[in-house]
């Protein structure tokens, strides 16, 4: 099946994490990607552990598949002019170098928007292009501090970073979603738009959800709560005779029924049975009850238990387990790509699962400027003398 976006054109101006997440969904769902990346170096993850034994890096297999990868030096007046010239045929254009960048090399999205009135001219950096932190550096770590992630995530007496770059990869994700959006835009009107998203912006969205309110409506600092949750109440990962399991009952009715399950009915007509509301009042008291019940029973005895009476619970599986999960692979979210350097390797699968047009994704990751004669000679029409003299160059 052709994907939703067979035909649109994307210029990747992106590396590590972010950027490359936003175009990996856009060549999930069917967009052609020419990633461009220096000559000689390539995006800043190729190489990153762990690698493959041909050394490739892992993430960038992961991030980069499907994608085709020609170079170009933008600091030389031949590597400008080729750009240009890619961008008068491209959809959309992605960038995520800091801010200012693009504009000392001629390519900002003034500059490149005149040459192609459709292009979608997509921006994504630390704080954005606009503001007074628009020039200073950032990565998903800071990120998350300065989006107030950091401050409401971990234990009460140590906050602690998000384990994943969910700066990088949200930020991501949001510009993809942009950019769709501006695709459709474009359809109605026929015009293109720039798009500006910032990491910090989209961690603030994030952690706010949930936490703004504390702040806004009762002037204190929202609560850092481990494992537990802030809406739902018992909700924690509890120790077991073998190891951990996630309890989590939203509703009143499921805490009627754990409460049953675990002998203590008598519990239900007393506030720790009452709406979230007052629960939220004797959280620790309702973890200490459900821990004591929980430690001297094995993993599997609480789930049987627990799944029987509809109360949602798992145990906590390592990352290994995680990856044979039986859910997972029923629904292809692990593949296998074959690499021409480092033969099959294991990827994430698509999670687009559109009945017409599926996330498709059973690609490899390009090698660094194999596509150079393909998009210079077949997009451009250069000739094989002139891809030789840009390569004595420096040019490509």
């Amino acid at each position: 099946m052709a994907g939703a976006l067979n035909g649109i054109i994307v210029l990747d101006l992106t590396q590590v994490y972010s950027g490359p997440f936003c175009t990996m969904l856009l060549r999930d769902l069917g967009a052609e990607v020419i990633k461009v990346e220096r000559p000689g170096a390539g995006d800043l993850i190729r190489n990153d552990i762990p690698r493959t034994e041909a050394m490739e890096g892992g993430a960038f297999i992961n991030l980069n598949r499907g994608k085709s990868s020609i170079t170009l030096n933008l600091q030389t007046e031949q590597g400008k002019k080729i750009l240009k010239e890619l961008a008068q045929k491209a959809d959309v254009l992605v960038e995520n170098f800091s801010p200012g960048t693009m504009d000392k090399l001629g390519l900002n999205s003034e500059e490149i928007c005149k040459l192609n009135p459709r292009l979608i001219y997509a921006s994504l950096s630390a704080y954005g292009q606009t503001g007074p932190m628009r020039s200073y550096p950032g990565f998903d770590p800071v990120a998350q501090a300065m989006g107030g992630m950091t401050s409401v995530n971990g234990f009460k007496d140590q906050p602690t970073r998000c384990g994943i770059s969910i700066a990088d990869f949200s930020s991501g994700f949001f510009t993809a979603m942009s950019i769709v959006t501006a695709l459709y835009h474009r359809l109605i009107t026929g015009e293109g738009q720039t798009i500006d998203i910032s990491m910090q912006d989209c961690i603030w969205l994030l952690t706010s959800m949930e936490n703004a309110a504390f702040y806004f409506l009762n002037n204190q600092e929202p609560p850092r709560i481990g494992n537990g949750h802030l809406a739902m109440i018992p909700c924690n990962l509890y120790p077991t005779k073998d190891g951990h399991v996630i309890i989590s009952a939203g509703v009143l009715a499921q805490v009627k029924r754990l409460y049953t399950a675990i002998g203590r009915a008598d519990l239900i007509d007393t506030p720790l049975g009452a709406n979230q509301s007052v629960r939220y009042q004797h959280r620790e008291e309702i973890d200490a009850i459900i821990s004591d019940w929980t430690k001297d029973k094995t993993t599997d005895d609480i789930m049987i238990l627990l799944k029987n009476v509809d109360v949602p619970c798992s145990r906590l599986p390592a990352f290994s387990e995680v990856c044979r999960d039986p859910q997972l692979l029923s629904r292809n979210m692990i593949i296998e790509v074959e690499q021409e350097m480092s033969g099959k390797v294991k990827t994430p699968g698509s999670l687009f699962k559109l009945s017409k047009t599926p996330g498709y994704i059973q690609y490899p990751a390009p090698i660094l400027g194999e596509h150079n004669k393909h998009v210079l000679s077949e997009i451009l029409g250069y000739s094989e003398e002139q891809m030789i003299r840009f390569s004595n160059e420096g040019v490509i």
